[in-house]
């Protein structure tokens, strides 16, 4: 059987267990590619490829929620425009960091062994997190400010 062939089965498999998972599905993927030597341009490729994937499942899996939210923009609804909102106000800080900080990302974060010491210390926090008795503030993400959307943001 083809190497590449092999080295996409794997990481299609890595993709489709961690997609839905509270763990980075791209870290896995630079991980899995570095241990397989898979990490020429062709593999950055692929990879975008196989994630635009698992983003147009999670698009058809809403697409209820996303057409309503979009009908709902064009026709001047207010929780639906808040919603568009909230969504822009937690992208901002990824876009403008990543602007800002592009050389730097691309030299440094997508380093195997950066995105393993992430991947441990991200864990670590989750469990932390997780055994904190702790409440929701918001039942929805309708119920959230743009100063919950913002922290969210720079969470993400």
């Amino acid at each position: 059987m083809d190497p590449l062939l092999i080295k996409a089965f794997i990481l299609g498999i890595i993709e489709g267990l961690t997609e839905f998972l509270p763990i980075s599905s791209t870290g896995h993927l630079i991980i899995a590619g570095s241990l397989l030597g898979y990490t020429d341009d062709t593999s950055r490729v692929f990879k975008i490829v196989i994630q635009l994937a698992a983003i147009l499942a999670i698009c058809w899996e809403y697409r209820r929620k996303i057409m309503d939210v979009g009908a709902g923009v064009m026709a001047h609804d207010a929780p639906s425009r808040h919603f568009v909102t909230l969504v822009m106000i937690a992208f901002l800080p990824a876009a403008v960091l990543g602007f800002l900080f592009h050389g730097l990302i691309k030299a440094y974060l997508f380093n195997p062994l950066t995105v393993a010491a992430a991947l441990i210390v991200g864990g670590v926090v989750i469990l932390m997190i997780e055994r904190r008795n702790h409440r929701p503030r918001f039942e929805t993400v309708e119920d959230m400010d743009w100063r919950a959307a913002l922290k969210v943001g720079f969470a993400q």
